[in-house]
């Protein structure tokens, strides 16, 4: 099963502000909880703005603090626009996250499309259930007031 995540964010910045803070992946650090231990291990020197290609890699703690390699591709760019992270190796059977920008009255949309499966067929969906969606729902939360506490708000959370 294909499990989807949509998320949008009005911040009362410009399309140039939210596409410069976005498109540093050092700046992902900065809207993960802590308790993900979330660490990029890729060298500095490519870690610049995103660009198509581009591999990341990381270490994070999403159970019991224990490590868990996993590496995204940038598979797509348009500047100002959207960006396309997919996982490489990692813990899900597929992770597709369409990261978009839209200049609104007022400041812009941060639009998260976030396509995943689980691995390990019914082992997997009850894993889904039991933990996996609402550890995914937390991040995404924790996203949502740390860019609100960054930024300013517009919006009510959903």
């Amino acid at each position: 099963m294909v499990y989807t995540i949509e998320r949008t964010q009005k911040l009362p910045i410009s399309l140039e502000q939210a596409w410069n803070f976005f498109s540093l992946p050092a700046n992902l650090k900065k809207i993960t909880p802590e308790s993900m231990g979330f660490d990029i291990q890729s060298s500095s020197q490519f870690l610049g703005k995103i660009y198509a290609g581009q591999i990341i890699c990381y270490i994070v703690r999403p159970v019991l603090g224990i490590p868990m390699f996993w590496m995204t591709e940038i598979t797509q760019v348009v500047p100002g626009s959207y960006f396309i992270d997919e996982q490489r190796i990692g813990p899900y059977a597929l992770w597709h996250h369409q990261h978009h920008f839209k200049a609104v009255p007022g400041g812009v949309d941060v639009i998260d499309l976030v396509h995943y499966r689980i691995p390990l067929g019914v082992l997997g969906r009850l894993a889904h259930w039991m933990f996996v969606k609402g550890q995914l729902e937390s991040i995404f939360n924790y996203r949502w007031n740390i860019l609100e506490t960054m930024f300013g708000k517009i919006n009510e959370k959903p």
